[in-house]
């Protein structure tokens, strides 16, 4: 059994609280937080399960640390990358193997800033452990999946991963209104939202983008963004409060990974807060949302992925298959190197022994 500090409380950090009661092999062993106002919380308070965990949240790194033999790293690293690269190192030198979703840009190593990569890799020899950087858009569902499919085709032209998601249903305030931009100002003066910056749409899946061309051996020598963004017809309302008409009701990123010249992976995004925005773009089968891997080759190829969960939103869903993905891969982790390793390098399904495998099964 291996014991697991999760760090963080917010919306990935309670996913992977519920995760780790629950998965096969693992044992919840703390619960790190950075709000006094949280410690001493039983960390079933943060998720949707029915009995308590007998583990309180705690603001003591050390003392959480000397409990577990891996951490669940669920803090944002999104606008504090700096400060999550330093919780990261600090978990690795501590011999504790790191599995995390937080630093788009070490989703792919080979392409990460070259200073995280020799601080990370430098922490990880020298506390014998490993880390592994990944979610599910960016993540499984852009990498391991894609990879995965291509082996269905005997000849591919493109390579299409979609997110489309109704983002009304995603719980996290602050990403939907200021990093993605949602019921802003569109006007020609009006700042661009971070998320569809320049540059930004690169960064997040960029490595996404290079990791498929190399793992079916082709090399992506360049790679090029395009973003949309269209105003709401009306003014909506929903669980995130109200959406004036006018501002930003929907937006769509294309990364598009090219080799000699021919468009051959594509990282696309169809993101709307209501779902009559952009009726002209692509539509999900189902529902609020759905990840797509779409293979123009020998056989044309799609296939579409739905993640629900009791009590939850389909985001919620979404972010269950991120955790699981990453906490399914410790166990595989603990007997490699000390290192860094993606998502190509990690089996989609690491191998558990047979007995541990088996408690997957319930009534």
């Amino acid at each position: 059994m291996r014991r697991i500090a999760v760090w963080g409380t917010g919306n990935m950090g309670s996913t992977a609280i519920r995760s780790v009661v629950g998965f096969p092999g693992l044992e919840l062993a703390a619960l790190i937080t950075s709000s006094q106002d949280k410690a001493g919380r039983d960390a079933a308070t943060f998720t949707r399960l029915e009995s308590s965990t007998g583990v309180a949240a705690t603001i003591d790194v050390d003392d959480a640390l000397q409990l577990c033999d891996a951490v669940a790293y669920m803090a944002s690293g999104d606008i504090r990358a700096e400060e999550a690269v330093a919780d990261i190192e600090r978990c690795l030198r501590a011999g504790k193997h790191v599995v995390t979703p937080a630093l788009y840009s070490l989703y792919d190593p080979a392409s990460a800033p070259a200073e995280w990569v020799e601080r990370l890799t430098d922490a990880a020899i020298a506390g014998n452990a490993t880390l592994l950087v990944s979610g599910v858009d960016p993540g499984w569902a852009n990498d391991a999946l894609a990879v995965a499919a291509a082996g269905l085709c005997t000849r591919i032209r493109t390579i299409r991963c979609q997110e489309i998601f109704d983002y009304s249903t995603y719980d996290q305030p602050y990403a939907v209104r200021v990093l993605c931009g949602f019921g802003g100002p569109m006007g020609p003066q009006d700042p661009v939202p971070m998320m569809l910056l320049p540059s930004i749409p690169t960064m997040i899946w960029g490595g996404n983008v290079r990791m498929i061309g190399r793992g079916l051996g082709l090399e992506i020598d360049d790679i090029t963004e395009k973003v949309e963004r269209l105003p709401l017809g009306g003014t909506v309302d929903n669980v995130l409060g109200r959406f004036e008409e006018g501002t930003q009701g929907a937006f769509r990123v294309q990364v598009i990974g090219w080799a000699q010249g021919v468009e051959r992976v594509v990282i696309d995004h169809i993101t709307r807060i209501d779902p009559a925005c952009a009726p002209e773009w692509p539509q999900p089968d189902q529902g609020v949302g759905d990840h797509r891997v779409v293979i123009d080759g020998d056989p044309q190829l799609s296939i579409v992925v739905r993640a629900d969960v009791p009590g939850g939103t389909r985001a919620d869903g979404g972010n269950t298959t991120a955790a699981n993905r990453l906490l399914g891969a410790i166990d595989w982790l603990a007997t490699q190197k000390p290192g860094i390793y993606d998502g190509l390098d990690v089996p989609l399904h690491p191998p558990l022994p047979p007995e541990v495998e088996a408690t997957r099964w319930v009534q």
